[in-house]
């Protein structure tokens, strides 16, 4: 799919053919109820950030159902990297706006966050099943959920009206591409551990 629009595929133990999760799941419109295509590029900026927020805090609640330090060490992890994704939205979000919000106040104003991808927490685990205490199983649930992130930011830069705001969605569904792909290598990783 993402090689045949241009993309570069980075192998993961055994190439990317070989990873068993979907890429994305649902209908065309799954997740577009976040997005009008009206959106001014703060407003876009502004649900990014709460889908980050989402993804940060099903990562912390995974974190306290499982056994296995190195899994929960994983979901800490991840926790962490949502973070920094939040931090640049954030900046961007500032230098647009002129404004000067911290992580914490922009936070605090937003409404309850949704995961990112649109999807809820109970579907992404009904959908993908994964084996909560398997470090390998979590990356490819992560990377399943970046792919929905992916392909939902795309789907909203085309029903866009704004120009503006079709250049952010398109640059954070680059940025959501270049996770895919850490977590690829983190993948990979875990397969040259273990």
């Amino acid at each position: 799919m993402l090689a045949g629009k241009g993309y570069q595929v980075y192998n993961i133990s055994g190439g990317i053919k070989k990873w068993d999760s979907p890429a994305a799941y649902g209908l065309p419109e799954q997740g577009l109820e976040l997005f009008s295509g009206h959106e001014s590029p703060q407003e876009t900026l502004t649900v990014a950030f709460a889908l980050e927020e989402g993804l940060r805090e099903f990562y912390l609640s995974m974190r306290k159902q499982v056994q296995n330090n190195d899994v929960k060490q994983l979901f800490s992890r991840l926790a962490a990297i949502e973070i920094k994704h939040q931090e640049r939205l954030l900046n961007e979000y500032n230098a647009l706006s002129g404004e000067a919000w911290t992580h914490e106040t922009f936070a605090a104003k937003q409404a309850a966050p949704a995961m990112e991808g649109g999807l809820t927490t109970a579907e992404y685990l009904r959908i993908f099943d994964p084996d909560l205490e398997s470090t390998a199983d979590i990356v490819s649930l992560a990377m399943s959920i970046e792919a929905q992130a992916f392909d939902l930011y795309q789907r909203a830069a085309e029903i866009g009206s704004n120009p503006h705001s079709r250049s952010v969605l398109k640059r954070i569904a680059e940025e959501e591409r270049t996770h895919m792909a850490q977590l690829g290598k983190l993948m990979a990783q875990l397969s040259d551990d273990g």
